[in-house]
């Protein structure tokens, strides 16, 4: 339960990184145009080897995001309360269920305290939402046609499926991400998966 709780802790790290972006020009099939304001839920596995060992977790999540301020829940698969996480540009702070809450500065260094080692943080709120920062730091903005990119900090991108494929401003559904780790973690694999978005309330 403790790895959980920690690689939770680690998962909703890397679902809160990344600075505010602006929306990209619409194009034909492209993505719909960033929203600041959204609701999202869905499913996420983490693959990573640590010490040549390979270490999985897998879960719920629920994304509230808002001008100035995020909210993440995290939860078993089953759909107990594993840790919330809520950053704003003062501090970012955790808490994880029976425990009291960890504070800090910012995301990264609250990855660090609560892991022990520092959780490489990429642009996962543009990313929820099918846009990137490609390596050449051009903006970059996903559609069923063109579907993968290697972000700005090492991240390998690739938006597998779509909640209708068809459709004029397609949303993405399912979005892998690997990268080679730092410090402790060799490397890291991420899968999402979002089962329900809509604008927030």
């Amino acid at each position: 339960m403790h790895k959980f709780l920690l690689t939770a802790a680690a998962s909703a790290c890397l679902l809160l990184g990344g600075c505010a972006s602006t929306s990209a020009p619409r194009s034909a099939n492209a993505v719909a145009a960033f929203q600041d304001s959204i609701e999202l839920s869905g499913r996420l596995s983490v693959n990573y080897s640590k010490d040549g060992k390979p270490e999985a977790l897998s879960g719920k999540f629920n994304w509230r995001q808002r001008p100035g301020r995020i909210d993440v829940s995290l939860a078993s698969p089953l759909g107990q309360t594993i840790a919330t996480i809520s950053v704003t540009p003062q501090q970012a702070s955790l808490t994880e269920a029976g425990k009291p809450p960890r504070v800090a500065a910012d995301i990264d260094t609250l990855s660090a305290q609560a892991l022990g080692w520092s959780l490489p943080v990429s642009g996962l709120r543009d990313w929820l939402q099918g846009y990137a920062s490609a390596a050449d730091g051009s903006r970059f903005v996903a559609t069923p046609t063109r579907d993968s990119v290697t972000t700005r900090d090492g991240w390998r991108l690739r938006y597998v499926s779509w909640q209708d494929e068809s459709a004029a401003v397609p949303q993405p559904k399912r979005i892998d991400a690997e990268r080679q780790g730092g410090g402790e973690v060799e490397e890291m694999t991420i899968r999402i998966v979002i089962d329900a978005a809509a604008p927030a309330s």
